[in-house]
């Protein structure tokens, strides 16, 4: 086989495990797409309505219209995270692993795939939870660039940890303890529910080492037009955090770590 038939080969592979990657969340939407969107909308229901003028926002904005953006980012994050780790846990134990490791594709293109699918569905869910929440709120756009930026940035770095986390767990068990005791932790203290400046010290200082918080915060000034930090840093940071996450993924998949015994 010549070089470039096997580049055609890889690429055709590379489109067949992304459109299956797609499909497959597609395939269950009521659970992957329906329940998180319901999910978000109870948030906002039971947090909206019990904080409603009780919780500082440190600008004129109301709560419901400074909540909506954490809520709508934290779903885009949890949704891309969730779905590269369970997806790639279950072809471990499954076995289909193997004759995914066999294909002409090498690791850059088995984490694009896993990445990118994962990436859109966290994109789909954030864009279903918005629309729901325009029931309650008039939805406010002061700069679709910054707003799709860290969207995108969020749902890429949360999907690549979520296939690291994947490829180093062995059971559902372990992928679990990463979600609950890490990944969770970090978006709720994110400032997804509060301002970061209106915390008192050293609440306010801790919240500025959460790498989540400066996404959430560029993610909500797109909407809001009000950064608690600097976006153009907020994206350089999330620029290198993709690429950082992007390359030990594929150096994982490509020593073989826990994939290839």
């Amino acid at each position: 086989m010549t070089v470039r038939s096997q580049t055609f080969c890889a690429r055709d592979a590379f489109f067949t495990l992304l459109k299956k990657e797609i499909i497959r969340f597609k395939k269950v939407a009521f659970h992957t797409i329906a329940a998180p969107v319901l999910s978000s909308l109870l948030y906002l229901i039971v947090f909206g309505v019990a904080l409603q003028g009780r919780v500082p926002t440190d600008t004129q904005t109301p709560y419901l219209d400074f909540l909506v953006p954490g809520l709508v980012m934290m779903a885009v994050m949890q949704n891309a995270f969730a779905n590269s780790s369970s997806s790639f846990v279950q072809s471990k134990i499954s076995g289909t692993l193997t004759f995914l490791l066999v294909t002409p594709m090498g690791s850059t293109m088995i984490a694009a795939a896993y990445i990118l699918s994962a990436t859109l569905r966290g994109l789909i869910v954030g864009l279903c939870v918005w629309a729901g929440t325009a029931i309650w709120i008039t939805p406010t756009l002061y700069s679709v660039g910054w707003i799709f930026s860290f969207a995108l940035l969020g749902a890429f770095i949360m999907a690549a940890l979520g296939l690291i986390t994947a490829i180093w767990a062995d059971r559902y068990e372990q992928m679990g303890v990463i979600q609950t005791f890490f990944i969770m932790p970090l978006t709720f203290l994110s400032g997804v529910f509060y301002s970061c400046k209106a915390l008192p010290n050293p609440w306010q200082d801790l919240t500025a080492f959460n790498p989540l918080y400066y996404l959430i915060d560029g993610f909500r000034g797109g909407f809001l037009g009000h950064f608690e930090t600097n976006p153009f840093m907020a994206s350089i940071w999330g620029i290198g955090a993709c690429a950082l996450v992007f390359s030990v993924s594929i150096w994982l998949l490509k020593t073989g770590y826990k994939t290839k015994n």
